[in-house]
């Protein structure tokens, strides 16, 4: 274990006893939802994972010191802290030696889970190629990250303000195989239809949790991305997301917001733009998520 990482009394008794862990991200408490959701989504999210057998590990930086799961305080803390920085793997070094307080992203969680022993990662949706990518030449480090640190992430897909078939596309450039949990076609986070068929299907935990020690154990590192469709009665149709995405694309241009600030900025107008129907999907799929991550580690400890 790195001297840099702390772990949290129940992950250490998890890891003492073999119970399987499964890590959780915490940009989306900190940026990804406004307070009070924020908060009451990551205490449910995590409640999810230990109905289902697991030991949930949200990961953050605090004070410098690399927090392998969070106490109801920290997690509080995390939702209404206004100065916390959003951390991708480039960040990791300056807010340890800072001694800063950071939320991890997709790629930091992975490294931090990948450090701490944790294999499975629930979240909402990974990020990818941005839309408009000739001009700005923004991919996200979420896929890059896949590449090369070995850790399974359970996601509803891509963000749907990204360009798709291009995360795709990098994804298979990568070799990171994509698998879609019980459907033909890859999820779009707030939409079970993506238009763009999945290049892989599994249709349970425990076919997911073999792929994936036949991956490892032959000896190929790097991720593993898991689309799990959101819950059908809180899915969006995939025109009216649209539609908000467009108007919020629009508007982030004429503002030139851009990098990191791209993606809690589209979030936030497309709630607005959906009166609230894509916070409740956004919440919705992240408990699913959480639900299917636990099971696929249960299952790998077989």
């Amino acid at each position: 274990m790195s001297e840099f990482i702390d772990l949290a009394p129940e992950v250490a008794e998890a890891f003492a006893s073999g119970t399987p862990v499964v890590a959780l991200e915490s940009t989306i408490i900190s940026h990804g939802m406004p307070y009070p959701q924020n908060l009451e989504t990551a205490q449910a999210v995590e409640q999810d994972v230990r109905d289902n057998g697991a030991v949930p590990a949200t990961i953050a930086v605090i004070g410098g010191r690399c927090k392998i799961g969070l106490s109801p305080a920290e997690l509080e803390y995390f939702a209404k802290g206004s100065d916390i920085l959003k951390l991708s793997r480039r960040d990791i070094p300056y807010a340890i030696a800072k001694k800063c307080d950071g939320a991890t992203t997709v790629s930091a969680t992975m490294i931090l889970a990948e450090k701490a022993g944790i294999k499975v990662f629930a979240t909402g949706g990974i990020g990818g190629v941005h839309r408009e990518l000739a001009t700005s030449f923004d991919i996200s480090a979420d896929l890059t990250e896949l590449g090369k640190t070995s850790v399974a992430v359970v996601c509803a897909g891509a963000k749907a303000i990204l360009d798709i078939p291009m995360t795709l596309e990098h994804l298979e450039t990568l070799g990171v195989p994509v698998i879609a949990y019980g459907t033909d076609e890859f999820p779009a986070f707030y939409t079970v239809k993506s238009g763009q068929k999945a290049p892989l299907r599994l249709d349970s935990a425990e076919e997911i949790a073999a792929f994936l020690a036949a991956k490892w154990d032959f000896g190929l590192k790097g991720g593993v991305v898991i689309g799990n469709p959101p819950p059908a009665d809180k899915a969006l149709a995939l025109e009216a997301i649209e539609h908000a995405i467009d108007s919020a694309l629009v508007e982030a241009k004429g503002l030139n917001i851009h990098g990191r600030d791209v993606t809690p900025f589209l979030l936030q107008r497309v709630t607005q733009h959906t009166k609230g129907k894509s916070l409740e999907a956004n919440i919705a799929l992240v408990r699913n998520n959480a639900r299917l991550g636990a099971q696929i580690a249960v299952a790998m400890a077989k």
